[in-house]
């Protein structure tokens, strides 16, 4: 039996959730974003949620799943633990803070928590959309990136600061353990891509334990879709991080901010935003085949992937 969180007419879980899943695990993997910036609006907008569960059961699934892929960026020595350990100091507790929020606006809107929810979700979205654009477009950083850094008394505070209000958005809307830390580690530290990509997820792992717990003890987890939700996401993850032919970076995040940014209008419920969702969706669609066919021809002429970068530890 499975709680009412499902939409009606809908009493199991199906393939549909592994798929997404799937997609979501392989989109972690690759660029350390997107987890519950994606994960809880396609639970919303097209598997029926309620907010409040959407987040929970997001929270608690994203910490198993990013768990493995954590571990196995680890073993390619792309995460910096002590980075990552200053900031779990601030968003482990706010995290928490962050999902008594969440229970408070369930108990006191009761049927209306659903609309308010949303609204709050989708204004995190259309947040960390501008921040993602600004960063990919706007503001290019032309700071040497790094593998690793010493970390300062000034690194340190940042790094609890971050936590500190990071936390307590993922633990409100599930939204920011890939777009604000990744975001925030790129502007804040010189560090490479892939080290902000390997940190960031062996800080959310950590960080949406705390939070899953919370959301679970408040009855906010669906642990069936949870599971079915992994069936997909824990190979993904771990297929995500191996990839090395993608799209370029650029373009990526580019496509990943359009993608919050519609995902939050539609949460919002702006005027139009049904027939923008659908089209930005049909667009992605399509780019993505066009992206498939290119690879496969490229792979069919005897391209090769490049060998695994030596492991390397901070």
């Amino acid at each position: 039996m499975y709680p009412t969180s499902l939409p009606p007419g809908r009493d199991t879980v199906t393939w549909e959730f592994a798929l997404t899943g799937l997609l979501i695990g392989v989109l972690v993997g690759i660029t350390g974003m997107g987890g519950g910036s994606l994960m809880t609006p396609i639970l919303v907008l097209f598997l029926g949620f309620n907010p409040t569960t959407a987040i929970g059961t997001d929270i608690l699934h994203g910490a198993i799943f990013k768990t493995v892929g954590a571990w196995r960026q680890r073993r390619l020595g792309n995460v910096g633990a002590r980075l990552s350990g200053w900031m779990l100091l601030g968003s482990a507790p706010m995290s928490l803070a962050g999902v008594a929020l969440a229970t408070w606006i369930e108990d006191r809107y009761g049927d209306g928590v659903e609309s308010v929810g949303g609204k709050v979700l989708g204004a995190a979205l259309l947040v960390g959309a501008a921040g993602l654009f600004a960063k990919t477009f706007v503001f290019r950083d032309k700071t040497p990136r790094v593998d690793g850094i010493r970390l300062t008394r000034r690194d340190r505070v940042v790094a609890v600061a971050i936590g500190f209000f990071g936390g307590f958005v993922v633990g409100l809307t599930s939204v920011g353990s890939g777009v604000f830390f990744g975001l925030t580690l790129l502007l804040a530290f010189p560090l490479k891509s892939a080290k902000v990509v390997g940190t960031d997820i062996f800080h959310a792992a950590a960080l949406l334990w705390v939070a899953g717990a919370g959301h679970w003890a408040a009855g906010n987890v669906d642990l069936g879709a949870v599971g079915w939700l992994l069936v997909g996401s824990i190979p993904g993850v771990l297929i995500g991080s191996q990839l090395t032919v993608k799209i370029p970076d650029r373009a990526f995040r580019g496509v990943l901010a359009g993608t919050l940014a519609v995902s939050g209008i539609k949460l919002i419920d702006v005027p139009g935003s049904t027939e923008i969702a659908i089209a930005f969706l049909a667009a992605g669609a399509g780019a993505l085949l066009v992206l498939g066919a290119r690879w496969l021809r490229r792979r069919g002429e005897g391209g090769t992937l490049a060998p695994a970068a030596h492991p390397r530890r901070e």
